[in-house]
C-alpha cells in the first residue's frame, strides 16, 4: 500500500490521501470576491485526485491583501461567491480548505499580472499598509507600526473570516504565518523591532499567532487548524528551524493540528540554495523536535519522491503546487505511478486508466 495514498485524519474529518493542493495566489478577485476563474482552477484539482485542496492566501481585511486583486473573507459577498467552489471541491471527493492572511508590510503591491513591482499608491487603488515596525520590505513603502488596538482588530478579523469560511463550507482553516506576510514579520527579529509585549522575546514574538489560534479555534470550534510556517528566513540572526519547533509546540498546545513546512520570503537579502525537496529537512526537523505533524513541499514533483519522503518518517502529508499547474490531474498520475488502487477516479475519464 502507498503511503502517498493512506488517507489521514484531521480530528473527525478523514482525507483520502496525503497528496495535497498548496495555497496559491491567482491575482484575479474583483473587490475580494473570487470569480469563475477559481472555481474552475480549484474544482479541477480535486477532480484530479487531491486529497485536500486549500485555496490561496484570503485577506482577512482589506488592508491585509497581498494587491488589490486578491481573494478575502471580510464579507458576506465573499462568503457567499465561496460557497459553490468549496461545494465543487467537495462534490469530486476532496476536502476543502482556505488559507486565512494578512499580508503586512507586503500588503498593497501590483500583482505579478501587471508588469510592475512595488507598491500601489492610493490613486492606483492602494492602501497604507502596516507591520509590527516601521520597517518597509526592500522596494515598498514604509508600513505603520502596529499599536495594540490595531493588533486587537486584526485578531478579530481572522476570527470573523473563520466563521465565513465555515459558513462557506470550508472543513479545514489555515494560518498563514509564512513568507513573510504579518504574523511571520512578528515571528522574525529581523522585522520585528517591537520593545512592548509582541516584541523581544520568543514568546512575545509569538503572541500574535497565538492569539490568532485562540481566536480562530474559538470562531470555528471542532474545525482542523493548519498553521504555515517558514521555517527558516535564509538570513543571518532571522527566524530559524528551533524556534519553529518551539512555536509549533506552542500552536499545537493552544488547538493547532497540522504544521505546513515552507520557508523564506521574509527579506530580500535571503539566500537559498533550492533543488528537489530542499526544503524537506526543514519540516523532518520541526515534526522531530516539535513531535507534531507537518506537511513537506517544495519542489517534490514526482510521485516517487513524495512516497519516499513520507516512508521515511519526515512528514506526515506533501504540498505541491507547481506540479499540480503543470497537470492538474497529478494526484491520478501519482497514484498511477506507484500501483495504488484508488477508488475516486472519475467515471468518466475511466478509459485512460492503465
Amino acid at each position: 500500500m502507498s503511503t502517498l495514498f493512506t488517507p489521514l485524519s484531521l480530528r473527525d474529518l478523514t482525507l483520502r490521501n496525503r497528496l495535497w493542493v498548496s495555497p496559491m495566489c491567482q491575482y484575479s478577485a474583483v473587490e475580494g470576491v473570487p470569480q469563475e476563474w477559481h472555481h474552475t482552477h480549484l474544482a479541477q484539482f480535486a477532480s484530479g485526485g487531491a486529497g485536500l485542496v486549500i485555496a490561496e492566501a484570503t485577506a482577512v481585511s482589506p488592508e491585509g491583501r497581498i494587491s488589490p486583486d486578491d481573494t478575502g473573507l471580510w464579507t458576506d459577498a465573499q462568503r457567499d461567491a465561496w460557497e459553490p467552489i468549496v461545494s465543487a471541491i467537495r462534490s469530486r471527493g476532496a476536502v476543502a480548505a482556505v488559507q486565512l492572511a494578512h499580508a503586512g508590510r507586503k500588503a498593497s503591491t501590483w500583482s505579478p499580472f501587471s508588469g510592475r513591482r512595488g507598491t500601489v499608491v492610493a490613486a492606483d487603488g492602494g492602501w497604507n499598509t502596516v507591520a509590527p515596525s516601521a520597517v518597509a520590505f526592500d522596494g515598498f513603502a514604509e508600513p505603520a507600526a502596529l499599536e495594540v488596538a490595531g493588533i486587537d482588530r486584526v485578531v478579530a478579523d481572522f476570527g470573523s473570516a473563520a466563521r465565513r469560511a465555515v459558513a462557506a463550507g470550508f472543513e479545514v482553516l489555515e494560518i498563514h504565518a509564512a513568507h513573510g506576510y504579518l504574523i511571520h514579520q512578528f515571528l522574525s527579529p529581523l522585522s520585528n523591532l517591537r520593545e512592548d509585549e509582541y516584541g523581544g522575546s520568543l514568546e512575545n514574538r509569538a503572541r500574535l499567532l497565538l492569539r490568532v489560534i485562540d481566536e480562530v479555534t474559538d470562531a470555528a470550534p471542532g474545525i482542523p487548524l493548519l498553521v504555515r510556517f517558514s521555517a527558516t528566513d535564509w538570513a543571518d540572526g532571522g527566524w530559524d528551524a528551533d524556534q519553529t519547533a518551539v512555536v509549533a509546540r506552542w500552536s499545537a498546545e493552544r488547538g493547532a493540528d497540522f504544521f505546513d513546512i515552507s520557508s523564506g520570503g521574509l527579506v530580500a537579502h535571503q539566500r537559498i540554495t533550492t533543488g528537489p525537496g530542499y526544503q524537506v529537512d526543514l519540516a523532518a526537523r520541526v515534526r522531530r523536535e516539535a513531535g507534531v505533524p507537518v506537511s513537506a513541499v517544495g519542489m517534490i514533483d514526482d510521485a516517487a519522491h513524495a512516497e519516499r519522503i513520507l516512508a521515511a518518517g519526515e512528514a506526515d502529508a506533501i504540498m505541491a503546487g507547481r506540479e499540480w499547474l503543470r497537470d492538474p490531474h497529478y494526484g491520478l498520475r501519482a497514484a498511477d505511478e506507484l500501483g495504488a488502487d484508488i477508488d475516486y477516479w472519475p467515471k468518466q475519464y475511466a478509459r485512460a486508466r492503465r
